[in-house]
């Protein structure tokens, strides 16, 4: 017979329990996740054209207006943290960013 959503949470409780008990090994998995980074205007432009795209191709990238991308670059305004995160993996993976949307 299979287990109900509450025996279930109740099984995984009581072995976080008995875990911080210190009466049983769990096996545990620590991740790290980088900081976002702040890049400046110059770092924008760059990445913009690392991966080969005009404002305005660029803009839709990511979803913002031109006058978004434009304020970026010339230092203006400053992108939020989901916007930098995608710099980053822009900055990073370039080949990825020509192969999805290219």
């Amino acid at each position: 017979m299979e287990k109900s959503l509450f025996e279930l949470l109740q099984e995984g409780l009581n072995e976080a329990i008995e875990h911080a008990e210190g009466k049983k090994e769990v096996r545990t998995r620590k991740i790290t996740i980088k900081p976002v980074p702040v890049f400046s205007a110059q770092e924008i432009k760059a990445i913009r054209k690392k991966i080969g795209m005009t404002q305005v191709m660029f803009a839709q990238l990511l979803g913002v207006s031109k006058k978004t991308t434009e304020a970026w670059e010339t230092g203006t305004n400053v992108p939020n943290g989901s916007a930098m995160r995608l710099l980053q993996l822009f900055d990073e993976n370039p080949a990825l960013v020509k192969e999805e949307v290219f």
